[in-house]
């Protein structure tokens, strides 16, 4: 069972912190936010309990590792890209397309349309060999099909036009879109996104599900967790911390003028979750002049970059730490150079010990300091408590969506710069 807890005392004990009576008068409003949640859930809400789920997706994957597949190329761009991203980066081993007993083929994300990246990941892939995932939606997100035409040419020129489908699958919608029709066409598999989740919300679809399963994660982990924490939100409602996290966060915004929501994850494993948070928040609240602007950071490396900003600068941020308290490996610090006081006194601690230690270190100095900070602590890196904390996020920022008043899953924001690449590169109608 997942064990994943949110610590918002910094932000109450604070000088300028949230006071209770504060809370209490947004909890009419809050409770029917949860309300809403739960009685008309959303479709992310409904993922964790999906039977059978992630069948398709764990299926697709052994069958591209018993195919005896090198590499897996994963195309697509925002949330068809950062969940699958921030799995990969939290589970997998750091240096996983290395490793010689590596559990899958080399994983590689062709996220965003510069040449350099894909002529790069061209150049290392054994395309005799290779597997393409190709995640829109739509069948339309210009970067994602220019990826996909690329690696279609590349594929079509290796193995030949009859069989390069043999090795590509589509994840996007099931029954409309423009890859649906490619697909029909060239008899190319898919993978269903479900039609009422977007895209920032599914990472636990065959979105995140089937690179997560290629590199032999547990998938089924993943979605307990989600289960885990969707059972608890409905048990608890309002009272759930992720759900009285979006009361914290809308009043430290809209009451204190804290305009900058920074994720600071005490872990290189979860930096990329930062980097999904930060699409989930933005895409989500970000309209109509509302919400607060999220940035990610990484603990302790920003502690020497970011850090001065955060005691010193201006007051308009909150700062939320994520502290791994079991990591899943650990090195001991030698003893050496013991007559040097400002070395020696680090051996016989572990470098866990010290990334710990350095968190708890930046939480007193900034509460110290008067910065407003909250926690949220993981027992384990594991699968299953990283589906409970991506599902409590995605709770938080629909909840937080319903305070600001604005609709948490369009995104009209986006569309403009859409319209412009239309027409400048000749899409008919545009």
């Amino acid at each position: 069972m997942a064990d994943v807890a949110f610590d918002y005392t910094n932000l109450t004990e604070v000088e300028g912190g949230i006071m209770g009576a504060e809370i209490s008068q947004l909890s009419p409003r809050l409770e029917e936010a949860a309300n809403v949640l739960l009685r008309e859930p959303p479709g992310f809400m409904r993922l964790p309990k999906t039977a059978g789920l992630s069948e398709q997706s764990k299926t697709l994957a052994g069958e591209i590792k018993a195919s005896g597949a090198t590499d897996f190329v994963h195309a697509g761009i925002g949330g068809s890209a950062l969940g699958p991203i921030a799995l990969h980066r939290a589970l997998d081993h750091p240096y996983h397309n290395l490793l010689a007993n590596r559990s899958g083929p080399r994983i590689h994300f062709a996220e965003n349309t510069d040449p350099a990246t894909l002529s790069a990941i061209l150049d290392i892939v054994d395309l005799s060999n290779t597997w393409v995932n190709v995640v829109t939606k739509s069948g339309s997100t210009a970067e994602t099909m220019a990826n996909f035409l690329v690696l279609r040419g590349a594929l079509v020129d290796a193995v030949g036009e009859e069989a390069y489908g043999e090795r590509v699958v589509f994840t996007t919608d099931p029954e409309e879109g423009y890859l649906v029709q490619i697909a029909e066409r060239e008899g190319i598999r898919r993978l269903p996104i479900p039609p009422d989740v977007g895209g920032r919300f599914s990472v636990l679809t065959p979105v995140g599900l089937l690179p997560a399963a290629v590199t032999s994660r547990d998938v089924d982990a993943l979605l307990r967790g989600a289960e885990q924490c969707v059972d608890e939100v409905t048990r608890e409602g309002a009272e759930h911390p992720a759900v009285v996290g979006a009361a914290y966060h809308y009043l430290m915004n809209t009451e204190r003028g804290r305009n900058v929501r920074v994720m600071m994850p005490y872990a290189d494993s979860l930096e990329r979750l930062a980097a999904w948070f930060v699409q989930l928040w933005a895409e989500s609240l970000g309209k109509e002049g509302k919400g607060s602007t999220p940035h990610g950071a990484v603990g302790t490396t920003d502690q020497h970059s970011q850090v001065q900003l955060y005691m010193e600068g201006p007051q308009d941020k909150v700062i939320e730490l994520i502290e791994v308290e079991n990591h899943p490996r650990d090195l001991p610090i030698p003893r050496a150079y013991e007559d040097l006081e400002g070395v020696g006194y680090l051996g016989g601690h572990t470098m866990a010990g010290l990334l710990n230690v350095e968190c708890d270190a930046t939480r007193k100095a900034l509460l110290e300091a008067g910065r407003p900070n909250a926690t949220i602590k993981l027992a384990a890196m594991d699968e299953e408590h990283l589906g409970y904390l991506m599902q409590a996020l995605e709770v938080q920022t629909a909840i937080a969506g319903s305070l600001y008043g604005v609709n948490a899953f369009d995104q009209p924001g986006v569309e403009a710069g859409k319209q412009i690449t239309y027409s400048r590169m000749g899409r008919p109608g545009y």
